[in-house]
């Protein structure tokens, strides 16, 4: 007999059409012989309801009375789908994140998982029962309910799967699996049977939006293999796993799939003295600033002078050019610029790490579209280039297309 984790998020459960279409899926999967723990978001758009009504309230409110209303969400969705199950025969049981004992830190809005305590939920699977359990919170020592923020639910699921040993975590959602890119820019989009975890982590900070990467760390660390899966539709979905079970599924291709982000801005500035602590002055009151920076390029001109480049989410470049403004009055820096209309595009694959020269295909495909790039940054397996905005999908189709990535791996 297997333990499964699955969760479901808020469209999964989005209706209470779709609540009893849960149950049935689950109920499915134990009539093969599966213990099921079953993690729930709140029904979809519901978070942002009780957001908006705290919002109306008190656009201030303290995070510790936010988590006590958004939690309630989830609350909702749990007793719901045990509803469920019993009115078809099967014995459930509901906890919420406080019940279970997923205990966090204090970071309210955004905590972080320290501990489970699955002794009650084992003793319910022991006694036959189907647990249901509330994704994205938990309680700190202090007993304050807490959530983990965005995609939340992800890592409770994760979370409850390496606290329980369990065979698999699995992840429905709207989506069939894991795909070579977004099916929405390349139409021949293929889905991936299996992919690492270190390439589902690159294409997730590398804005691919199927798995939040809290979750795929958190599966990595304690090695749960997560499959995602859809909700509505059968098949087999993605599993993410370690690289070595990825190359026993299938033969690993040199590149696993291309991710792409639209959220960038890039600033430079020029004309600034070339010496010690330079970068720091630069970037250290944009870090100040709570900015987060992406890629950074430095070039030293031929007059002794350097001049810098970075990136930043592009929500945050009018405050970043006004900080680089400021930096640059008082560094007598010759010019300040600014480009909010530029994209990053990346390839990923473990295959990188064993053949040469895959950086310069990818550029050798750009270029045969007359794609310029501006800016360029690499690791160990992936390769990401910014490029203007305008060819984004242009630049996707050329690489998907130059690396056969509709081709089986």
């Amino acid at each position: 007999m297997s333990l499964l984790v699955q969760k479901y998020g808020g469209t999964s459960v989005g209706s209470i059409e779709r609540i009893e279409a849960v149950a049935e899926k689950v109920i499915g999967y134990r009539e093969q012989g599966n213990d099921m723990v079953v993690v729930v978001s709140a029904m979809s758009g519901e978070t942002n309801r009780l957001a908006a009504l705290a919002q109306e309230i008190n656009p201030r409110a303290n995070g510790r009375e936010l988590d006590v209303l958004l939690t309630t969400g989830e609350q909702v969705t749990i007793a719901l789908l045990s509803m469920a199950f019993e009115k078809r025969g099967y014995a459930a049981k509901s906890y919420t994140g406080g019940q279970v004992r997923i205990t966090t830190d204090s970071a309210h809005n955004k905590a972080r998982i320290k501990s489970i305590d699955n002794e009650n939920i084992q003793r319910d699977l022991d006694s036959g029962h189907i647990v249901v359990v509330a994704g994205f919170q938990g309680i700190d020592e202090h007993g304050n309910i807490t959530t983990l923020g965005r995609g939340g639910s992800d890592t409770t699921g994760v979370a409850l799967a390496a606290a329980l040993k369990a065979d698999e975590c699995q992840i429905f959602t709207d989506v069939d699996g894991v795909y070579t890119t977004d099916p929405r820019v390349e139409p021949d989009a293929r889905r991936l049977k299996a992919i690492s975890f270190e390439e589902m982590l690159e294409m997730a900070s590398l804005g691919s939006k199927v798995l939040q990467i809290r979750a795929v760390e958190f599966a990595q660390k304690y090695q749960v293999p997560l499959r995602v899966l859809s909700s509505f539709e059968e098949g087999e979905g993605t599993l993410i796993t370690t690289e070595y079970e990825v190359e026993d599924i299938m033969e690993q291709a040199l590149i696993s799939g291309i991710a792409f982000n639209r959220d960038e801005a890039q600033l430079t500035i020029n004309g600034v003295a070339d010496t010690p602590g330079i970068a720091y002055q630069i970037l250290g009151p944009i870090s100040d600033a709570n900015i987060e920076v992406d890629m950074i390029l430095q070039n030293v001109s031929a007059d002794g002078s350097t001049d810098f480049t970075f990136t930043v989410h592009r929500n945050d470049y009018e405050t970043a050019f006004a900080s680089l403004q400021k930096t640059a009055e008082s560094l007598d820096a010759r010019e300040v610029s600014g480009n909010n209309r530029i994209v990053k595009i990346s390839i990923v694959g473990v295959g990188m790490r064993s053949h040469a020269g895959i950086a310069s295909r990818m550029f050798e495909y750009l270029a045969k579209e007359g794609i310029n790039i501006l800016m360029i940054s690499t690791s160990e397996i992936k390769v990401s280039v910014v490029v203007d905005e305008k060819y984004l999908e242009l630049g996707v189709r050329a690489l998907h297309e130059g690396f056969d990535l509709t081709q089986e791996g």
